[in-house]
């Protein structure tokens, strides 16, 4: 059974940071391109960022691009996210999920989520 649980959410100040984790279990996980992803209140889930098979390929969305840092350790089934300089518009569930996909910023190529961490940015 696979399993991908997030922590490290909570509550930051705009110019804050945080950094989210996301432990896996039930795959072979050094085989999968992670990813993470957030949706807001209202809106549609949208790629944040992704880390190849062996974290030498990272990939970022525009908005993020610059604050944003994702990295992965095989050796204990993890993948991080590293948000610097938090906007008020970052605020969201974030979700890390895996694929089989060399890299994909679509949700549907997907295959596990995890059940997602609450970021919120105060002004």
């Amino acid at each position: 059974q696979v399993q991908l649980v997030e922590s490290g959410g909570g509550l930051v100040q705009a110019g804050g940071s945080l950094r989210l984790s996301c432990a896996a279990s039930g795959l072979a996980f050094s085989t999968y391109t992670m990813g993470w992803f957030r949706q807001a209140p209202g809106k549609e889930r949208e790629f944040v960022a992704a880390i190849s098979w062996g974290g030498g390929s990272t990939y970022y969305a525009d908005s993020v691009k610059g604050r944003f840092t994702i990295s992965r350790d095989n050796a204990k089934n993890a993948v991080y996210l590293q948000m610097n300089s938090l906007k008020p518009e970052d605020t969201a569930v974030y979700y890390c999920a895996a694929t089989r996909r060399v890299y994909s910023g679509t949700s549907s190529s997907y295959d596990y989520w995890g059940q997602g961490t609450q970021v919120t940015v105060s002004s």
